[in-house]
């Protein structure tokens, strides 16, 4: 049962932050309000390898964004496959966070590698903007001449040194000759360049009321949940490949190339995988699978979260639930709203 990249310093990181709790299973909340107020020893960070090592010491101030992108990253994994039969489930009683979902080179191991790199990159990016560390700030080298209307201003976010430390720390594991290490550099990549690809100027306008009569912009990355878009989209494109073995000076090496050569080739940009991803309609300790039961459905939609599909054709159950909500508002000058309590009734489908 393994980890990869990233994931396997999540995992390591995890336990040498033990006094934490269980932070990597994702419980949403106070869990993480303490990420970061510790010194982290790089030296207790089981599993790191030399590279990655140097790198932590060299580094250790941003190390806490490191976690935190990955976090997000996962986060946001979660948020996209919401309604699919696999929701990016996590495990609380296992360093591999997944169970052993990623042992296998699917399109699900290739979208979790490609939205963790991007999480750190976009974490430690965003934390050099804040000023968090010491080491890196705003960016000053790509801004270029000012467009008409606007100088530049604020702080640009320096995408270059986040997509480094994303590139450095995790790649350093995947350094070996085979096509599980291709595949996971690749997808690592992926997920750095989608941030790269959706930096944009972001402008503030200053004047009397709103006048507008200066107005100074900065490069800045989009909301996460972009991203997220934008990778679960390259996850259900996702260009299925297969493993060629050739021998080379340094012995036999692995490489991928598309399985279907009337298929545009991927780019840079795409997601790979060469292994085929179970149903997860059933529970399987073997495959990290736990089955679609009891989880609730949308009876009115025709898509994968629909009941049919969702609940892989076993049908599903009804349940009234009572809810309480606020409704009859009023808007009182000035200002505050007044609202009275209803309780609602709705329908809730679960797969059986």
């Amino acid at each position: 049962m393994g980890c990869f990249g990233y994931l396997l310093f999540l995992c390591g990181l995890s336990r040498a932050m033990s006094s934490y709790p269980i932070w990597w299973s994702l419980a949403i909340g106070h869990q993480y309000s303490s990420l970061g107020t510790q010194p982290i020893l790089c030296g207790s960070i089981p599993g790191l390898v030399p590279k990655q090592l140097r790198f932590c010491r060299n580094y250790v101030e941003i190390m806490p964004s490191v976690a935190e992108g990955v976090k997000i990253g996962i986060q946001e994994c979660q948020h996209q496959f919401r309604g699919r039969r696999w929701n990016c489930t996590t495990v609380n009683d296992s360093l591999a966070i997944f169970g052993p979902v990623l042992d296998k080179a699917t399109r699900e191991s290739a979208f979790v590698h490609a939205i963790a790199s991007a999480g750190v990159a976009f974490a430690v990016t965003r934390s050099c903007a804040e000023g968090s560390a010491t080491i890196c700030g705003c960016d000053t080298r790509h801004k270029g001449p000012p467009g008409e209307g606007w100088k530049w201003g604020g702080c640009s976010e320096d995408v270059e040194f986040g997509t480094m430390v994303s590139r450095e720390f995790a790649d350093a594991r995947e350094n070996r000759p085979d096509a599980r290490s291709a595949m996971n550099r690749h997808n690592n990549e992926a997920g750095r360049t989608s941030i790269i690809d959706h930096m944009h100027l972001k402008c503030k306008c200053h004047g009397l009321s709103g006048s507008c009569e200066v107005k100074t912009c900065w490069w800045s990355q989009p909301d996460f949940r972009v991203i997220g878009d934008y990778l679960k989209d390259k996850y259900d494109s996702a260009s299925e490949m297969v493993v060629e073995k050739h021998r080379e000076s340094r012995g036999w090496v692995e490489t991928l190339r598309p399985k279907y050569s009337f298929f545009k080739a991927p780019t840079e940009r795409d997601l790979v995988y060469y292994e085929n991803s179970p149903n997860f309609c059933e529970p399987n300790p073997e495959t990290g699978s736990f089955g679609t039961r009891d989880r609730i459905c949308n009876v009115t939609s025709h898509g994968i979260d629909g009941c049919d599909l969702l609940c892989c054709g076993r049908g599903h159950n009804t349940r009234t639930e009572k809810r309480k909500e606020k409704c009859h508002c009023i808007f009182h000058w000035c200002c505050y709203v007044s609202c009275q309590e209803c309780i609602r009734v709705y329908d809730v489908h679960t797969c059986k």
